[in-house]
């Protein structure tokens, strides 16, 4: 194994070298604070000329040597410390732009140090050959934001634009590194500090195999590497280790695999951990009653792999048809179901539902039961994070493990939720506010659907999403003011109840607040929401808002809560006064034993 370690400046470890990170690396990563990290290191090194920092460790595979005009390049594939090596070059980059506001033509024609510095990291940022070659070239780049900010200095203002995690972050990293040099005043110097005093230690080798025991090295000194990472450089090694012929076409198999899932991680945030975590807790060969730990995620599923190639792919095949189902399972919950997707095991139960492949309207039947029971538990209930894991994780296990249970899954997923009381939880917890906003515009959301049913409309969602955009305490109304609580005791108890709740859009809500129910009731019409429109009517009928008012609203909200989370109706359905039929066989099976 040839790998010599080097102990170089960022000045040299960029002479001469182009980088490539391979499609089977993760995407940008890094958040505003991993980079406020880099660059308060970098800050403290300010009129420091002597002092140097460790900055990180990087793993390069060596691929090629390129001739650019008159001069040699390694091409070199980052297998570790792409993320600062990439915000690294964004930060030369908002130098260069730095330097070059401030120069004048004269500046260029006299090369002034200000013009020499700028040209310089131009010609090592930006490659003088025919195609402009950059000197890092990012991976799951689609948008171009880091190439066209390379080439041209430009990219987009509005980040909200961007379409994935990955280049969200891309974008605020761009933004933040420019801010950076725009406040240290001198670029000069800053660059003096990132070029001469910033260090790393840099593995490089042209055998990839080698690439993974360097992996295992770096983690077994403690360094951070994260899980995922760690168990696809595992099971690199095992096919670079136990060569069972074909290693060349199962070594492009895991790559392009690999390359798909870490695609699918930049998509959202966090689901690379919550992919390992529940790829393997649903792949253990036994019953399991809590989701696995990361180190207990890897370590089961090495133990499925051993040393065979074939394991080795079957596994990787495996989470990224996890990694695929939980970005399925996110955008079916976006938005109007936030409120049911907080808990872990309740997450863990729906990927499993989706893994198991049902015809399209069984699974249908099957989320909108899932999602029933989570939010009676957890909403309506009030349940903490603590409850029902091991119902939740274990009937998960079943569901993929035990095709037995294909004709009772729907009752037992009701029964997690059987045990738990609604009316019990209403009298204990009459506040309908407090701690409680994001389950209050869910259960709001789902009576407009029901109201919109009865009455033979077609729900029209144009209100609702200027609602999800918006935080919760922007959209809720009280009907009664919350001043009357403070100002009159005999409201003070009441302002803050379900009857007395109401979701509008934010700025009409802001606009609203403290004026009269009586007064509000004719803007509460024009709004175009049946639940709103549903309170004007009562107020315009009665003249009136008070503490009967209030209590008439919630009973009814309350009876029509007790039919659909407790008679287990679907609220549509409910509207329509029928019941699918099949509801009626399946709750009435007895359970069957497990095979």
């Amino acid at each position: 194994m040839n790998i010599q370690p080097e102990y170089l400046t960022l000045d040299k470890l960029l002479a001469k070298r182009l980088f490539r990170i391979p499609h089977y690396q993760r995407a940008y990563s890094w958040t505003r604070k991993e980079r406020s990290d880099m660059f308060e290191d970098i800050s403290k090194l300010k009129g420091k000329p002597d002092n140097s920092h460790f900055m990180a460790t990087i793993v390069g595979l060596h691929r090629e040597t390129k001739i650019i005009v008159i001069d040699q390049y390694d091409i070199i594939e980052i297998v570790d410390g792409q993320q600062r090596l990439t915000t690294l070059v964004l930060l030369l980059k908002a130098i260069e732009q730095e330097l070059a506001s401030s120069l004048t033509d004269e500046d260029r024609s006299a090369r002034t140090s200000e013009a020499r510095f700028e040209q310089d990291l131009q010609e090592l940022l930006v490659k003088p050959d025919e195609l402009s070659l950059i000197l890092l070239q990012t991976n799951h780049d689609r948008s171009q934001y880091f190439a066209n900010f390379l080439r041209y200095g430009t990219a987009p203002t509005d980040i909200a634009e961007a379409e994935t995690l990955a280049d969200r972050e891309l974008l605020h990293a761009i933004r933040q590194c420019k801010s950076f040099v725009n406040k240290w005043n001198n670029p000069i110097e800053l660059l003096g500090i990132i070029k001469n005093q910033l260090q790393f230690i840099f593995h490089q080798t042209d055998d990839e195999a080698a690439v993974y025991t360097v992996f295992e090295v770096l983690n077994n000194r403690g360094l951070h590497v994260s899980w995922m990472d760690r168990l696809k450089s595992m099971l690199m090694a095992v096919v670079f280790e136990n060569d069972q012929g074909n290693s060349s076409e199962h070594i492009d198999e895991l790559h392009r695999i690999w390359g798909e899932i870490y695609e699918t991680i930049g998509l959202r945030e966090g689901i690379d951990t919550e992919a390992l975590r529940f790829g393997a807790t649903l792949r253990s060969p036994s019953e399991v009653s809590k989701p696995f730990g990361e180190g207990k995620a890897v370590e089961t599923l090495m133990k499925e792999v051993g040393t065979s190639t074939a394991n080795a792919v079957r596994v990787s095949t495996w989470l990224l048809e996890v990694t695929k189902a939980i970005d399925r399972f996110h955008k079916y919950t976006e938005p109007s179901r936030q409120a049911v997707t907080k808990i872990s095991q309740a997450r863990l139960l729906a990927l499993a539902i989706l893994l198991r492949n049902f015809p399209c309207e069984e699974e249908r039947k099957i989320l909108n039961q899932w999602e029933r029971t989570t939010f009676r538990t957890f909403g309506l209930c009030r349940k903490d994070a603590r409850t029902g894991v091991g119902d939740y994780v274990n009937l998960a296990w079943k569901i993929l493990n035990r095709k037995c249970l294909d004709r009772s899954i729907l009752w037992r997923i009701k029964r997690i939720g059987d045990k738990y009381d609604i009316d019990e939880a209403f009298t204990q917890y009459p506040d309908c506010y407090e701690s409680w906003q994001e389950e209050l515009r869910y259960l709001l959301y789902r009576y407009e659907e029901y109201l919109a049913v009865q009455q033979g409309q077609t729900f029209n969602n144009q209100q609702w999403n200027g609602i999800w955009e918006k935080s919760t305490s922007d959209s809720i109304e009280h009907i009664l003011p919350q001043s009357k609580g403070s100002q009159e005791p005999t409201a003070a108890g009441f302002v803050h109840r379900l009857g007395n709740l109401l979701l509008l859009p934010p700025r009409l809500n802001s606009e609203l607040s403290d004026k009269e129910p009586i007064d509000k009731a004719c803007r509460y019409q024009q709004t175009g929401l049946l639940i709103a429109a549903e309170v004007a009517q009562t107020i315009q009928g009665k003249g009136e808002w008070e503490r009967s008012q209030i209590e008439e609203r919630e009973q009814k909200i309350r009876e029509w809560i007790k039919v659909v989370w407790k008679r287990n109706i679907h609220h549509t359905d409910l509207a329509r006064m029928k019941i699918e039929a099949e509801m009626d066989e399946i709750f009435s099976l007895e359970l069957e034993e497990d095979l």
